[in-house]
């Protein structure tokens, strides 16, 4: 099942951080990002994301919020917080941050 990724406006805020600035470290970052959400896209469980659900926090509507690995063994690893839904074949994407 293919998921549509809806970005809110602090995830696509944080998005277009990495996409306007002109730091090649930042480049390797937006690349490693839209990996992450292409895997999101097509399987929300894929081995390389290791998908975990993130007890801290919770959706607008009260959904379990998933993390998503964007790298790992890296200090500040970048990490995507995310939920199902609103609809059933959506993927919220709620931010991407490094790891808090």
């Amino acid at each position: 099942m293919h998921f549509k990724i809806v970005l809110t406006d602090t995830a696509r805020a944080q998005l277009k951080a990495l996409e306007h600035d002109p730091d090649k470290k930042d480049l390797a970052q937006l690349k490693k990002v839209r990996k992450c959400l292409a895997y999101l896209q097509t399987d929300p469980r894929h081995p390389s994301l290791a998908t975990h659900e993130f007890h801290s926090m919770r959706g607008e509507h009260g959904q379990k919020v998933w993390e998503a690995y964007v790298e790992n063994k890296t200090s500040a690893a970048w990490r995507v917080f995310w939920h199902y839904g609103p609809n059933r074949d959506e993927i919220t994407v709620l931010a991407i941050t490094p790891r808090p």
